[in-house]
């Protein structure tokens, strides 16, 4: 029976020769994390019955969303997963100056192809850049990961996105992924793998990758998989020692349904409030005043993200209406950017640099907005509350739109032009 890559490493990590959509698994996980605001993981584990975990090697915690953190119940939280990590034998720890868990866990060498990753944020479907079945539980799962080292599965269909043309400048796989929610809706791929390919893919860099496999969830995926090529296995290899294998995906394979976008005449996206996929053109809200800039996030806070920006913000002011926050998605991205001269370029045009962490991107701290007021955000998500305020309003652009946007005081992106 033809299998894709992704049901492939289902069948691997369950000690099965083949597996179909929609049968039940149980497969053996590779890394199982959790975050600092997920303590009622350790709840459901002690519940359960608790005693050791299976392998404190596969098990990281992350202490990313409250970094530092703002509130005595967050600073509790890492309290208690610290004493449950020294009792287990836990050494892998990403605290408060590391950053992001899907930045961190990257960059350290502990994402392979061929890998299952189940973490306790939606957004893991971001390592299906790797060539890895990723995807995000609830606490109940994950404290079964870590008594057994297991967890079941539905074996999910598989979606292809083919991504054809050549990027106009000022655009970037932000925009990509915005003009695709607008055009497929939020719920079109639920439960399902979202594959991305074709040209305009083979050219995108691991960063701009990533960004694809995050937003995908704001689609409905399960989890995502972009085929690994020469890029990934350079990456892999310079961060880590440990053997993989790629998958490949048999030629016969149907898939459960395919997309193509011809993308030569795509203008930078914005989402404006309160849904992702109301995704409009840039000159359809061009204009809109904005009181705040957020470039960070997981989705829009790596090193190319703050790259693009610094190159537009160079020698030049914010606006004296806005404020702009930027935030590092880890340590690696903000050492770099100090190393280039980002970080002086951001300082120098006025922005507030924070902590690398999730921070203002899921209201949590460093940069929430007030009620009235507009953020014009490189994270993922838009809803009412997410970085505030529900009377807030939150429109969601690339790093490149945040930058100009910044200097201008209003949403703008003239490179399109």
């Amino acid at each position: 029976m033809p299998m894709h890559a992704i049901h492939k490493i289902l069948a691997e990590k369950s000690g099965k020769q083949e597996v179909k959509a929609g049968e039940i698994v149980n497969a053996k996980v590779d890394i199982a994390g959790i975050n600092d605001i997920y303590l009622t993981v350790l709840i459901s584990y002690d519940d359960m019955g608790g005693g050791k975990v299976w392998d404190p090697e596969k098990i990281v915690f992350f202490f990313d969303h409250n970094a530092p953190s703002p509130t005595i119940k967050g600073a509790s939280n890492q309290k208690v997963m610290s004493e449950f990590a020294r009792e287990q034998g836990i050494k892998k720890i990403f605290k408060i100056n590391e950053g992001i868990c899907h930045s961190v866990l990257s960059e350290s060498g502990l994402v392979k192809p061929g890998d299952i990753i189940i973490i306790t944020d939606s957004h893991t479907t971001t390592l299906g850049a790797f060539g890895a079945f990723a995807t995000g539980v609830g606490s109940t799962d994950l404290a079964v990961i870590m008594m057994t080292g297991e967890l079941w599965f539905r074996v999910p269909e598989v979606i292809n996105v083919k991504l054809e043309g050549t990027l106009k400048d000022g655009v970037m796989a932000k925009d990509i992924a915005l003009h695709m929610l607008g055009e497929l809706g939020t719920e079109f791929a639920t439960y399902k793998v979202i594959e991305y390919s074709d040209s305009v893919v083979e050219k995108l860099s691991i960063d701009e990758r990533m960004v694809l496999c995050n937003m995908s969830v704001e689609m409905g995926a399960k989890s995502t998989y972009i085929r690994p090529n020469s890029k990934t296995i350079e990456y892999v290899k310079s961060r880590s020692h440990a053997p993989f294998i790629v998958h490949e995906t048999d030629p016969d394979f149907i898939y459960d349904k395919e997309y193509i976008f011809n993308l030569d005449n795509l203008l930078p996206q914005v989402s404006i409030p309160d849904s992702v996929d109301n995704a409009r053109n840039i000159e359809e809200v061009e204009g809109i005043s904005i009181d705040q800039v957020f470039i960070g996030s997981c989705t829009g806070g790596k090193l190319t993200d703050l790259e693009a920006a610094a190159n537009i913000l160079k020698g030049k002011k914010i606006a004296e209406s806005v404020r702009l926050v930027v935030t590092p998605s880890s340590k690696e991205v903000l050492t770099k950017a100090i190393e280039r001269g980002y970080y002086q370029t951001f300082l120098d045009a006025g922005a507030a640099i924070t902590t690398p962490g999730c921070g203002a991107c899921f209201g949590g701290h460093s940069g929430l907005i007030a009620a009235g007021e507009k953020c014009a955000t490189t994270s993922n998500r838009n809803f009412p509350g997410r970085m505030g305020s529900i009377e807030a309003g939150v429109y969601l652009v690339s790093p490149i739109t945040a930058a100009y946007t910044a200097i201008t005081g209003k949403l703008n992106n003239p490179q399109y032009k």
